[in-house]
């Protein structure tokens, strides 16, 4: 059961950094803290492709009185560094990077939320021997990632446009993440601010480094999907997989078979939603939770 918010405790998140390493050096990923900063039932929750931390903000403050739920901005994302080598923007670094954050939390057992890339972030770490993860939920992300849908992510990542205002970079973002499925005018407006940074000369760009596009774009396979199956039958514990119902990245076909092979996933679909659930609105907030506190 949800125990609530700590009396006096105020909702308020941390800014923290970790520093991580790569093959070219070091560098700093950003994250934020949300919670009782000494709660040892910690909740990871890891954005997707072109998203941050900040897509979180409303499941962190639903759970923080359960959890020290923790944001990290993925390297080259939001107020982390970016990499000095853009072919390290592959999951086994950010693997690795969220391996050092779970020993700066000091840790030995997890629950992970992980929307997309997030998602597939989770998948590779709960699939390893003797994994932190305890619990997963995968957030629109699976062992089978669809071709269409690669092609369709990669006809704007690392544009890398400028706005003259918000309501311009807004425009871009409702078009670009219109599979999120229906939002308020303000909601739109939080996905699209905690997305910008501001130029020296006033002008507004998105926050990842564009060169995440380059490894990218040499992983959309020539033909046919990318599969994964042997990582998924690898996972072993507990897991919740949330599809949006008109998802072109994870299909049907794939969320059903997960609740068959590997550990037998758990599967919620969103009606109106593509990919993906933003985890904003209270029906998705409320079935990771109940998911994760049962």
């Amino acid at each position: 059961m949800d125990r609530g918010p700590h009396p006096g405790l105020a909702v308020v998140p941390r800014q923290k950094r970790v520093q991580c390493v790569s093959g070219v050096g070091l560098h700093r990923m950003a994250y934020r803290e949300w919670g009782d900063a000494e709660n040892p039932d910690v909740l990871i929750c890891v954005h997707g492709l072109t998203r941050s931390a900040r897509d979180f903000d409303g499941l962190a403050r639903a759970l923080c009185g359960r959890y020290r739920v923790v944001c990290p901005d993925v390297v080259g994302r939001g107020d982390s560094d970016w990499l000095a080598d853009a072919m390290l923007y592959q999951v086994p670094q950010y693997l690795q990077d969220m391996v050092t954050l779970i020993a700066r939390l000091d840790v030995e057992r997890v629950h992970w939320v992980g929307t997309s890339l997030g998602g597939l972030v989770g998948m590779a770490l709960a699939a390893q021997q003797d994994s932190p993860v305890a619990k997963l939920v995968l957030n629109d992300a699976g062992p089978v990632i669809a071709k269409a849908a690669l092609v369709r992510i990669g006809q704007y990542l690392g544009v890398d446009p400028r706005f003259p205002t918000v309501e311009a970079a807004e425009k871009v973002v409702r078009m670009v993440s219109a599979p999120f499925g229906p939002h308020s005018d303000a909601e739109w407006r939080f996905l699209t601010e905690t997305v910008l940074r501001q130029n020296a000369d006033g002008s507004w760009r998105f926050h990842y480094d564009p060169k995440i596009a380059e490894p990218y774009r040499t992983s959309v396979p020539a033909e046919g999907d990318i599969e994964l199956w042997p990582m998924w039958e690898a996972v072993r514990c507990p897991t919740l997989v949330l599809r949006g119902a008109e998802s072109d990245l994870l299909s049907r076909e794939t969320a059903q078979a997960m609740t068959q092979r590997g550990p037998k996933a758990k599967l919620v679909e969103f009606a109106g939603v593509g990919h993906a659930p933003t985890l904003m609105h209270d029906d998705q907030i409320a079935a990771v939770r109940d998911f994760l506190i049962s």
